[in-house]
């Protein structure tokens, strides 16, 4: 029988298929991406006659877009937290001209993205002033230089994180001149290791929320409550975006609950656990936030239209994808998980329903599991299915393909199911 890999389509028998890429993309592009799924024959990960719509799908956005069936609802490597049909129809009506810096009952210049910083501030009403730059990282970046210049940053040793990707935010703090000095050790720090390193070289107190990991045993660290009458500011880094209490995560942080604890700032991420874009958000004391937004480096990490736009959807309308997939019902997730397993076994493919654990991911709350359900799939089926024209990407476990629906918008189903029988 002859090798499906030696019958690779000619490059130009191809293209005759692909006008309207070409008259879109122009031909090279086009070339290029036949030429990659040719080689996916070759490396025997597709069929011949998979050339077309495998060099098509490519050729369809950059970056793609994946099914997320890891189980991590919000995953790093995927884009995080995936955007309400709110923000996205949200950013295409941005995508044309704005009145992002317009008041159009005056006809003069107002403040950028005052319709979004007031939902931001409706969402969390213990929160004086908001701003929103373009993410987490500047939003600390800010407060070091504007609170601290060249002053004392205040920070327990046991919160002097690194985040991911080797990044590290006592590298952070220290990049705007600022001078970091760690109190307490990496286990157990008091109040009065404050107190005893305050001098009035301090520019600000900063509590960072360990979204990443989890410290147990002989451990102490003092509350907001307890660092907020030390007499200078304190500045909290709570990480996910959570901004009011969610009951499914009592130990992660929110904004509301911290700043009403005696928090001076907050900054969070406006994706993660809020489900919106990447942004970071900068709530409290109106005082410091105006200090903050008229620095000259706001410019620098302000965020645009479009950013503005999907965050204010994801703050006014329904549920985003990341808080479904949170408080998807476990029977709704097995009753999905059995009919894809069973359409794939009338198909002939070795497809179960198993037990499954997801996690949120992004940082947020480590520790957390979420029981939900999976198709098991032969751990053959992997790779083909993150190279389809829909990738699937999922997770392997005992030499079994795994894909969790927690992460999986039921919307979603259908695309899932034919992504695996064109690998089937």
């Amino acid at each position: 029988m002859t090798d499906p890999r030696r019958q690779v389509p000619r490059t130009d028998a191809v293209l005759a298929e692909l006008t309207a890429e070409v008259d879109t993309h122009g031909k090279d592009p086009v070339k290029a991406a036949i030429r990659t799924a040719q080689e996916q024959v070759r490396d025997g990960l597709i069929t011949p006659d998979q050339v077309a719509d495998h060099a098509r799908a490519a050729l369809r956005a950059a970056p793609r877009p994946v099914i997320n069936a890891t189980g991590v609802l919000v995953h790093t490597n995927l884009g995080r937290a995936p955007l309400s049909a709110a923000a996205r129809a949200a950013v295409q009506a941005a995508a044309g001209t704005t009145d992002v810096e317009f008041d159009l009952a005056t006809g003069a210049r107002r403040r950028r993205g005052q319709s979004t910083l007031d939902a931001l501030r409706a969402a969390v009403p213990a929160a004086q002033d908001a701003h929103v730059v373009n993410n987490n990282a500047a939003a600390l970046l800010l407060c070091a230089i504007v609170l601290a210049g060249t002053r004392d940053i205040l920070v327990s040793r046991g919160e002097l994180v690194e985040i991911g990707d080797g990044f590290r935010i006592p590298d952070l703090l220290r990049s705007t001149g600022a001078h970091l000095r760690g109190v307490g050790t990496t286990n157990r720090t008091t109040v009065r290791d404050y107190t005893d390193a305050i001098t009035g070289d301090t520019g600000f107190v900063l509590k960072v929320h360990p979204s990443n990991f989890v410290v147990s045993g002989f451990t102490s660290t003092p509350g907001v409550a307890d660092l907020a009458g030390l007499g200078v500011p304190l500045v909290v880094d709570i990480g996910s975006g959570l901004l009011t209490p969610h009951p499914a995560l009592p130990d992660e942080p929110d904004a509301t609950t911290v700043l009403r604890a005696g928090a001076s700032l907050v900054t969070a991420s406006g994706d993660k656990l809020l489900g919106g874009p990447q942004a970071g958000l900068l709530l409290g004391a109106a005082n410091l936030i105006e200090r903050l937004r008229r620095h000259p480096v706001a410019r620098a990490v302000r965020v645009d239209k479009l950013t503005l736009a999907a965050l204010e959807a994801t703050l006014r309308g329904p549920r985003p994808p990341v808080v479904s997939a949170l408080e998807a019902n476990l029977d709704d997730l097995t009753r999905r998980a059995e009919r894809l397993a069973a359409a794939l076994s009338e198909r002939g493919i070795d497809a179960a329903v198993v037990a499954s654990i997801a996690v949120v991911g992004g940082g947020g709350a480590p520790g957390v599991e979420l029981p939900s359900a999976a198709v098991s799939l032969p751990e053959s089926y992997a790779q083909p299915l993150r190279v389809g024209p829909t990738p699937v990407v999922g997770r392997t476990e005992r030499g079994r393909c795994l894909l969790d629906l927690r992460s999986v918008p039921e919307t979603d189903d259908d695309a899932l199911l034919n992504a695996v029988l064109s690998v089937g």
